[in-house]
């Protein structure tokens, strides 16, 4: 059987876009829950300025009273050398850069120019040189932007170059506003497999437009075998019109599981944990199998 790794996101995906904030106990508990699941890496949190993200203004209180299961990674996301500081003394396993190949949805991410950001992930590259910090480059909007539409493959590859030219230890591809299809991530993956075959790339699907788990479907047909996802489908990108959530994790545990690929998560923990969190939040969520079961559920007549 394949091997599939599952990455979870929602925790700072997620949480940074909900309305309101979730108290710092109450995300210790749900990622103290996430990580006895068998997830392979969790993204807790953002060591982002915190007037640009309220909802994370917790992050170094999270990190640091999480319980830390031996196998899982945790990463949090940065912008900037500060970031990478705060990480390295919370002791995250890795560090999440991020950087779109669109200049127009970099701009109004982080107002910067894709050039711009790169010369800071070199200082953040410098900065945590000599350490035992891993480094994931994220490249967003990599299979089309929503001010931009198509975007050149060529770039892409260029831009995984330029990661990987800083020191970065694996890449990911993200759909960012839910754009990509089926037929699209299948060329674009087996073409950076083919110039990288042994590069660690992780996945990242919006389910904007419905086409998430197929998209997931194509990518291991490609050869990827690492993926994101967010606990009952939280998330989306700010910046985009109309970029609902991520692909729900115990929904692609749940179909990846019934195809008999290998994962360590237990999917019937997670579901648990998902009507966890809509409790948590107050509001519905749009997972699918913690509201309609598993296929293996059987009913009494009548």
């Amino acid at each position: 059987m394949e091997r599939i790794y599952i990455q979870e996101v929602a925790t700072r995906d997620g949480f940074q876009i909900e309305e309101q904030f979730v108290p710092t106990e109450e995300k210790v508990k749900l990622l103290n829950k996430l990580s006895e699941t068998g997830l392979d890496k969790i993204e807790v949190t953002s060591f982002v300025s915190p007037k640009a993200v309220p909802n994370l203004k917790d992050a170094e209180e999270v990190m640091n009273r999480i319980n830390r299961h031996p196998d899982v990674a945790y990463t949090a996301l940065i912008p900037n050398v500060k970031g990478a500081e705060r990480a390295l003394n919370c002791q995250a396993d890795e560090v999440n850069l991020v950087a779109s190949v669109s200049e127009t949805h970099n701009l109004k991410n982080v107002r910067s120019t894709t050039d711009e950001s790169f010369k800071n992930f070199k200082e953040i590259s410098s900065f945590l040189n000599g350490t035992k910090m891993k480094i994931n480059g994220t490249l967003a909007t990599t299979f089309g932007c929503p001010f931009e539409g198509a975007v050149n493959e060529n770039r892409v590859l260029t831009l995984i170059n330029r990661y990987l030219d800083l020191g970065a230890d694996g890449i990911t591809l993200a759909d960012t506003t839910g754009m990509a299809t089926p037929k699209q991530v299948y060329r674009l993956c087996e073409y950076v497999r083919t110039r990288w075959p042994e590069l660690p790339i992780t996945l990242h699907f919006h389910n904007t437009r419905g086409m998430g788990l197929a998209n997931v479907m194509e990518g291991i047909r490609a050869g990827i075998n690492q993926y994101d996802a967010s606990l009952g489908g939280l998330g989306g990108c700010p910046f985009a019109p109309g970029a609902t959530g991520n692909i729900c994790t115990e929904d692609l545990v749940h179909m990846l599981s019934f195809m008999d690929y290998e994962m360590n998560v237990d999917l019937d923990g997670l579901i648990e944990t998902s009507k966890h969190l809509e409790t948590l939040l107050n509001h519905e969520i749009p997972g699918q199998v913690m509201k309609a079961g598993k296929i293996s559920d059987l009913y009494p007549v009548g």
